[in-house]
């Protein structure tokens, strides 16, 4: 069984930076893609950033492209959102997730079998 564990969040003014991280536990992490996904208050959840399993191919969500950064250190079962350039309009829970044994990147949440508990980022104006 997989599980997934958010840390990182809190709150940070306008222009502030965070690092998200995400500690996986199972067997399947170095073969599985990733992914950060985040969902403000009366919103849908909305994809951010994708790693593939080797962390050679990483994909983003336009509005969060540049400042943003997705990486992943599979000795660690970690991965990692470096969040640079806060806006207010970032804050959300900010949730990992998971593709069992499959290597590459998706902006789906339908492709993603395992998520974490979330964790939250505020950013004041």
């Amino acid at each position: 069984q997989v599980q997934l564990v958010e840390s990182g969040g809190g709150t940070v003014q306008a222009g502030g930076s965070l690092r998200l991280s995400c500690a996986a536990s199972g067997r399947t992490f170095s073969r599985s893609a990733l992914g950060w996904f985040r969902q403000a208050p009366g919103k849908e959840r909305e994809f951010v950033a994708a790693i593939s399993a080797s962390g050679r191919s990483t994909t983003y969500a336009d509005s969060v492209k540049g400042p943003f950064t997705i990486s992943r250190d599979n000795a660690k079962n970690t991965m990692y959102l470096q969040m640079n350039s806060l806006k207010p309009e970032d804050t959300a829970v900010y949730y990992c997730a998971q593709r069992e044994s499959y290597s590459a990147t998706s902006s789906g949440t339908d492709d993603y079998d395992y998520w974490g508990q979330g964790t939250q980022v505020t950013v004041s104006s």
